[in-house]
């Protein structure tokens, strides 16, 4: 504990006490002399110096405790990056406390982009900041209520956030990555594949920054929105893309990766379920065939008998060959 704990939980002790004696010495009678009620306001006064003495020293006191839990890395939740509509934008920041520039990755929660909380990816945020990255887990606007194009101007808005904010945060703004499942993967791949002359940029905040980044993890994410998704999932495009597919067909091809395949994009690797009956497994196979055309950097590992997400030794040697192929692509060689 920092020398200063001690001293600051002294301190609040103190004040503790002094606040159990005060109402005793505060009650006066109504015959009391007018210097007898200058001495109770005068106590008075006390008790609320005293009250706000112990707060301030119990709020110190905390803020210590939280440091030495995040060890070496600095650590922030609600940090408000862009502005969306009249909705500010929040997210989390985990990174070394100093050195670099490192690296970034942004991670994106899913929730078919109508729920979802980035509270989800905290403790992956905080393992990436121990391993050498600046993280970041965002909040974006959901449907119904903001259709497309609202969740990718906001993720988009998140990444020049971070090259707006490089020097503060120690970030290489040339070396950003972004990760997600589900919803969370398709704006990952969104991040990825589009550039500011794609447009959907929004107007969230720092538009002279680029919000491209040059490497993507899709975990099992939607990539070409016009091609079939099982009946119940069917409204929920409807909900993302202000009306059926059928009506949207052109919202809709904007807000498929696969429309914005190039040769100039990062490396991209994908992670499915082949056992997915939520975004069928052909999703994949599809950014497979799209990527071979643009001869893009890609790799599928197929998560034989898994559906929708997995979990146990599965999950965990996925979470390991995402870092892997961070470090591979994103980690300067020395």
């Amino acid at each position: 504990m920092s020398t200063q704990a001690p001293r600051r939980l002294g301190t609040l002790f103190l004040a503790l006490c002094w606040l159990t004696f005060l109402p005793a010495a505060t009650t006066v009678g109504q015959d009391r002399s007018a210097q007898a009620q200058a001495q109770a306001a005068k106590a008075q006064a006390a008790a609320e110096a005293a009250k706000a003495q112990a707060a301030k020293a119990q709020a110190q006191a905390a803020k210590v405790q939280v440091a030495q839990a995040q060890g070496d890395i600095f650590y922030d939740e609600n940090v408000t990056y862009g502005k969306g509509g009249e909705e500010e934008l929040k997210l989390d920041i985990a990174r070394p406390k100093e050195g670099g520039p490192f690296p970034a990755v942004v991670w994106i929660h899913g929730g078919a982009w109508r729920g979802g909380n980035r509270s989800v990816y905290r403790p992956a945020i905080k393992e990436m900041a121990k391993k050498g990255y600046v993280a970041v887990t965002v909040s974006y606007r959901f449907c119904p209520k903001n259709t497309f194009p609202a969740q990718i101007e906001d993720v988009k808005c998140a990444v020049r956030w971070l090259r707006a904010n490089a020097k503060q945060h120690l970030v290489d703004p040339d070396h950003i990555g972004a990760t997600g499942a589900s919803a969370g993967g398709h704006l990952a791949l969104m991040l990825g594949v589009m550039g500011s002359e794609d447009g959907l940029e929004g107007e969230g905040g720092h538009p002279d920054k680029s919000s491209k980044v040059q490497a993507v993890v899709n975990w099992f994410g939607p990539t070409e929105l016009t091609k079939p998704f099982p009946p119940n999932i069917q409204p929920l495009l409807t909900d993302f893309l202000g009306g059926r597919v059928e009506d949207k067909m052109d919202a809709a091809k904007k807000g498929s990766p696969i429309t914005y395949l190039s040769k100039d994009d990062g490396p991209i690797l994908t992670l499915h379920g082949d056992k997915d009956n939520i975004v069928p497994y052909e999703q994949a196979t599809l950014l497979v065939e799209g990527c071979k055309r643009a001869k893009i950097d890609h790799s599928l590992v197929t998560v034989e008998g898994a559906g929708h997400g997995w979990g146990d030794e599965k999950l965990t040697q996925s979470l390991n060959q995402t870092t892997e192929f961070f470090d591979k692509h994103l980690k300067k060689s020395k």
